[in-house]
């Protein structure tokens, strides 16, 4: 399939929006929301493909037969879920590129080492981070149920845009440096370098799932929308379990691929 290419004129792109938008009156959402949603779809997909000029807020509003305050609204939420970017001081609005997470399905690689090969900042919101015990994960790396495991739940961002939540967790037993990662860079290259481990291979699953509400407000959505939840656990050299990784990534930006 070739890629679509950016309307660059905003009449154009308002013409798209008159003829796909469709708002109803009888259902309990308001017109912003419904605006916001269709258009986040519309990108979504690609049929408004990324560096589209969108047409003003007057302009879609009086062609889809809205108060400007409501395009205004809808156009706001979206800037935020970075799926649209002011472009110059006299308002002009782009269509905004999410970057592509491209978890391989071979080959040891993590979020930041990713990114930054693809050209992209990673950057980290830690969201939790807390040294604990937990019979299941103590059951999944071969440890006794007393054995305590750095937990870190985490935001990934690429170039400012939230890509993934993750929750990760470390055998201490096995790499106790790691209780002194703040949870910022590349987790590997801690354990590479602070702590001295080989990484040699992991397990890992793919499946789709639905964002929950939590999810969805972390990544910018106007509602649940479809994910992908990547489940990883990484062995050393001598095939000791040191990381196992839960991650919910947005399907607007997740492509897999595997080399045969």
């Amino acid at each position: 399939m070739c890629a679509s290419t950016a309307l660059s004129d905003p009449g154009s792109t308002a013409a798209l929006l008159r003829k796909r938008v469709r708002l109803e009156e009888r259902v309990f959402v308001p017109y912003h929301l419904q605006l916001q949603r269709q258009i986040e779809a519309l990108v979504r997909s690609g049929d408004l493909p990324t560096g589209s000029s969108m047409p003003s807020e007057r302009e879609l509003a009086d062609g889809l037969k809205l108060s400007r305050a409501t395009v205004k609204r809808s156009y706001d939420e979206l800037r935020r879920a970075h799926l649209l970017v002011s472009k110059d001081r006299r308002g002009g609005t782009l269509v905004q590129g999410v970057p592509r997470i491209e978890p391989h399905l071979q080959g040891l690689k993590d979020f930041s080492d990713a990114m930054r090969e693809l050209g992209h900042a990673p950057a980290t919101r830690v969201l939790e981070r807390a040294v604990t015990r937990d019979r299941d994960m103590a059951a999944l790396f071969g440890r006794p149920a007393e054995a305590d495991f750095l937990r870190l739940a985490c935001l990934r961002l690429a170039d400012g845009i939230p890509m993934l939540r993750a929750t990760a967790w470390y055998d201490l037993s096995l790499a106790p440096g790691i209780a002194n990662w703040p949870g910022e860079g590349s987790a590997h290259a801690f354990l590479r370098e602070q702590c001295g481990l080989r990484l040699s291979g992991a397990r890992q699953s793919i499946e789709a799932v639905t964002s929950t509400e939590e999810e969805a407000a972390a990544f910018g959505f106007a509602a649940p929308g479809p994910c992908l939840r990547i489940t990883r656990l990484i062995h050393t050299a001598s095939q000791q379990p040191v990381e196992y990784t839960e991650s919910v990534c947005r399907g607007d930006a997740c492509r897999c691929w595997m080399a045969f």
